[in-house]
């Protein structure tokens, strides 16, 4: 642990996230999981061995939804941020559609941290989008990794297929095998996963293949137990409500008496999204196939916030109209309500404690449930509960003793444990009773955050013991970028090394010397692999990035670390394929050999030709592929996507690394080296320069050389004065 605290990043992407009047159930990204992380993040802010923790999210501008969520940054407590990053644009998406934008998400979170000049101690992802975003982040700057499923995708794919949904639409509207995919990559590099059930951890997690390699923590999550307070301190007189209680306690009972004809039954009461998997459908049925329970009992089901039916998302319109239609078959009018809308931070805590005032239950009927925080909300105000015996309620009944587990697809088993509980006063008062106490004993975020900062504790203990295996992974190389801000660049063939290199052992030595402050790239035309081999050759160390195949390829460090969000990037409108096949018809191109080519890199040997380049351009123009020709030497032509350059990966590193471009020095010789050149880093040509450069003299910020290669860039170096900037 670090004498001055932990500074933790938890991230938590999707859905509509604040820190306060949370929108639970508006949609199936705003359930659970946002209090879980704004809770989780509000008690390890209390506690003294934290230091900073702030909890990213998506920025989103949006007239659909609040203006809260377009704010950069919101100040929670002294030590609690929420950090609002764009990515994908500003609309309000569901999550499914996320994937392609996790990249950008990393790169303007590197460059944030850059910024703010403060590196995390720790990265916690919550749910696969998030937990992919904290493991490129974790791996960058080779820190510790935590994470949280909250539900995963092979537990959902088994679910949709036994209801009978076939494999392609569920890969087409949920994008199930992305997710999957991500998820055991997740489980690869995980530190450490942390968990609410043990049956999460058996029969959940338990079906992947990368199951074995994580280290399993189960800390269930907390309760805000002020807020969920119990139902008799209402009617104690020495304990006085504000009035935002009052109003909303008011409202609740009036929205009820609404539908009620007999208002002052006990109370069945449900919470939850209007979710197929919430099996709203079987608790209708148990309740409408029993006359006896209708009879002793009302039933409010709290099915999300909705104004319009016709308006919402296909799952959740069959769920509300089957809904509908059963409360009308089993002529349910007068006994059952069905709200539209709920508050959930005052209105909420007001549902359970109506419902234990009037002896009433709460019922999670859901055919799957990870954990079932409802259950504890209710359980802390002293309802008992009646719980699906699958997940997460298993461990509550066992831990709390208050309250009964069903099979969801069971109605009679529904009706008769509701029955049981309420119309035995004795078990009612006992399982009240436990459920107060136990919620105290075990659910609370004080306890969940003593319990989080102990596991992270030994982490860091175990991850500093030799020869640790999860640690292989782990790579610096972000901590040394962010802490630089200026860098030489160098192109490798007869640029940084030539027929002769008589300067490359006195220009080596100057990057060491100087590497706390200048950072060392090459910009090539070779492929990563040929790029290394060949420094080695020469004694020249593996750079800090590597830019290779012209700029379609961006390497970190001695690990070679990918950068994908480059490939992202450059990805756009890029036809390989297409291109490939239209360029057949030229006799004048030879494709290179299959070792020179790349996803993003087309290569051939072209001889010089009048309008040859023209006719290329114009035949890919025509067809709608937009590209980038670079041709060098006189010989090489490599076609790019539009956005992949040499330049452009420099320009892209200064954006992600929040790096100048007048601070990066940049040395070329040939026609693959132009673009980078120009513009406001210092560019050097070195004296060996092929003739397509002959046209950038006398362009301001382009120094020529006398001297060749390595001597040239060192000349340069004094020419710029670019050690003396270095310490400015």
């Amino acid at each position: 642990m670090k004498k001055k605290g932990l500074y933790i990043q938890m991230f938590s992407i999707h859905g509509l996230l604040r820190a306060e009047n949370m929108e639970m159930g508006r949609d199936a990204d705003t359930g659970g999981q946002i209090n879980y992380v704004v809770e989780l993040a509000r008690a390890l802010s209390q506690i003294k061995n934290v230091r900073q923790i702030d909890l990213f999210t998506r920025l989103i501008s949006d007239k659909t939804v609040s203006e809260d969520y377009s704010r950069p940054v919101e100040q929670v407590n002294e030590k609690f941020r929420i950090v609002r990053i764009r990515c994908g644009g500003l609309k309000y998406i569901r999550k499914e559609l996320l994937w392609p934008h996790l990249d950008e998400y990393v790169d303007k979170t590197i460059s944030f941290i850059k910024k703010e000049n403060m590196l995390p101690d720790i990265v916690h992802g919550h749910y696969p989008d998030a937990g992919y975003i904290a493991m490129e982040l974790a791996q960058m700057f080779g820190i510790p990794f935590i994470y949280t499923g909250h539900s995963l995708g092979r537990v959902k794919k088994q679910k949709l297929l036994a209801q009978g949904m076939k494999e392609a639409d569920i890969i087409k509207k949920f994008r199930i095998d992305t997710r999957i995919e991500k998820e055991e990559d997740i489980l690869e590099f995980a530190d450490m996963v942390i968990t609410s059930t043990n049956q999460e951890i058996k029969e959940q997690y338990g079906m992947y293949r990368n199951k074995d390699l994580p280290s399993y923590i189960l800390i269930p999550p907390g309760l805000d137990i002020e807020k969920f307070y119990p139902y008799y301190h209402d009617l104690l007189p020495e304990n006085e409500k504000d009035e935002d209680a009052m109003y909303a306690k008011a409202s609740v009972i009036k929205e009820l008496d609404r539908f009620f004809t007999y208002p002052d039954k006990p109370l069945i009461l449900s919470i939850c999204r209007p979710d197929k998997r919430k099996n709203i459908q079987g608790l209708v049925k148990a309740y409408g196939e029993d006359k006896e329970l209708q009879l002793m009992a009302n039933l409010a089901i709290f099915a999300g916030i909705r104004k319009d039916i016709v308006q919402m998302e296909e799952n959740e319109k069959n769920v509300l109209t089957e809904m509908l239609l059963l409360m009308d078959k089993y002529d349910l009018y007068g006994k059952m309500a069905i709200p539209k809308k709920h508050n959930f931070q005052h209105e909420v805590p007001e549902l359970y404690r109506i419902t234990g005032t009037k002896r009433g239950v709460f019922i999670n009927p859901a055919l799957t449930e990870p954990f079932g925080l409802t259950l504890l909300e209710a359980s802390a105000a002293g309802v008992p509960i009646v719980a699906t015996n699958d997940g997460g309620p298993n461990d509550i009944i066992k831990n709390c003793q208050n309250g009964l587990l069903v099979d969801p697809e069971d109605t009679k088993a529904i009706a008769g444990a509701l029955k049981k509980i309420i119309t035995e006063p004795d078990k009612w008062d006992v399982y009240s009773k436990n459920g107060i106490q136990n919620v105290r004993k075990f659910y609370t975020w004080l306890y969940h955050g003593e319990q989080y900062l102990k596991q992270i504790e030994k982490l860091f203990s175990k991850i500093k013991e030799p020869g640790i295996e999860k640690t292989r992974h782990l790579n610096p190389i972000g901590k040394r970028l962010a802490s630089l801000n200026h860098f030489i660049v160098s192109d490798i063939d007869n640029t940084l090394i030539g027929e002769h290199n008589p300067g490359l052992e006195e220009l080596i030595k100057l990057l060491d010397q100087e590497k706390n402050r200048i950072g060392f790239a090459v910009a090539t035309g070779r492929t990563v692999n040929s790029a290394v081999e060949y420094l080695q050759e020469h004694n020249v160390p593996v750079p800090d990035i590597v830019i290779s195949s012209v700029g379609s390829e961006i390497y970190y460090g001695k690990i070679l670390h990918y950068d994908k969000g480059w490939e992202t990037h450059i990805s756009s409108k890029w036809k390989r394929d297409r291109i490939f096949n239209l360029l057949k018809q030229f006799d004048f191109l030879e494709y290179q050999e299959e070792s020179c080519q790349r996803q993003f890199k087309i290569s051939y040997n072209m001889e010089p030709g009048k309008d040859r380049l023209t006719a290329i351009h114009n035949l890919l123009l025509k067809n709608k592929c937009r590209s980038h020709l670079v041709y060098s030497h006189e010989k090489y032509l490599d076609i790019l996507p539009y956005r992949a350059s040499k330049g452009k990966a420099i320009r892209y590193l200064s954006y992600k690394w929040e790096i100048p471009l007048n601070n990066f020095l940049v040395c070329g010789d040939s026609g693959n080296d132009e673009e980078m050149l120009r513009g406001e880093p210092l560019g050097v040509v070195v004296g060996n320069f092929s003739p397509e450069l002959q046209n950038l003299k006398g362009h301001r910020r382009i120094y020529f050389a006398n001297q060749n290669c390595a001597l040239g860039i060192l000349e340069a170096v004094k020419k710029y004065n670019f050690l003396e900037k270095t310490k400015n």
